[in-house]
């Protein structure tokens, strides 16, 4: 945990991200790291408030919710299963449930934020996000299996209306919109085979359906080289770093990057 001289509050977090160029009515996508925001009074909720009260009634905030333990288990690296136990793991995975499936891998603010009152979440049971605000229906509804992040993706709606994306404490390497511009780059693309199980007219079941083999090895590197020709808005949040960038000039760069220099 970062330390700061005194407690980091909703109200200060609030006013720390008006100064980093949060305004009323933005659509913003937020990827976090409690951690890194200090000894914040309250915890996750207190940033969650901040984040809302930035974007007002008008706005619409919106985070990955991924939960990939939700997804095939003979593709499981970090760890893989033990020699004997895929079928009877694949026989026995909760099926993915928006109301109450967790995030995984994505910190305390987007699984607080999930549980919000009036919070959308998205049916795909990898790559959900969930949204809050005037947007967060047509943001979220209808998240296809196939292109999970792709063009009808919560990503390719939040481009459609010009969202700001807000990096918390967090950098270029968790960027979820930079997948989006992997979906439009022109580079030899690889696709497979993914399932996960789905509730389907209350039963649950094992769903397959084919998509994009993503890869955010690069994702830093891109990151690095926007920053360096484009730009973005740094400041502090808390004891965070804060980046703000605007999420459609990140997707035309990484097009452009990735058809460039991904073999």
């Amino acid at each position: 945990m970062e330390m700061v001289d005194e407690p980091v509050t909703t109200e200060s977090m609030t006013a720390d991200l008006r100064d980093l160029g949060v305004e009323r009515g933005d659509r913003l996508l937020v990827h976090s790291s409690l951690s890194s925001l200090g000894w914040v009074s309250g915890g996750a909720p207190a940033v969650v408030d901040a984040l809302l009260a930035a974007v007002g009634d008008a706005g619409t905030l919106v985070t990955p919710t991924h939960s990939t333990q939700c997804s095939d288990p003979s593709v499981w690296e970090n760890p893989p299963l033990p020699d004997g136990w895929l079928d009877t793991v694949t026989e026995t995975m909760s099926p993915y449930r928006p109301e109450i499936t967790p995030t995984y891998g994505m910190g305390a603010i987007p699984e607080c934020f999930r549980d919000y009152p009036e919070t959308m979440r998205s049916r795909h049971p990898a790559f959900s996000f969930a949204a809050r605000g005037p947007d967060a229906s047509a943001v979220v509804e209808d998240h296809p299996l196939e292109g999970g992040l792709a063009e009808d993706s919560p990503l390719g709606r939040l481009y459609d209306r010009e969202a700001t994306v807000l990096m918390l404490g967090t950098d270029h390497a968790t960027n979820t919109s930079l997948h989006l511009a992997e979906y439009r780059a022109a580079f030899e693309k690889e696709f497979r085979t993914k399932g996960a199980p789905m509730l389907v007219d209350g039963e649950r079941q094992w769903v397959e359906w084919e998509d994009l083999r993503i890869d955010s090895d690069d994702f830093p590197d891109i990151g690095e080289a926007f920053e360096a020709e484009v730009g973005l808005v740094e400041g502090a949040v808390g004891a965070a770093t804060a980046k703000l960038v605007d999420q459609r000039a990140l997707v035309d760069f990484g097009v452009e990057w990735m058809s460039e220099n991904r073999e």
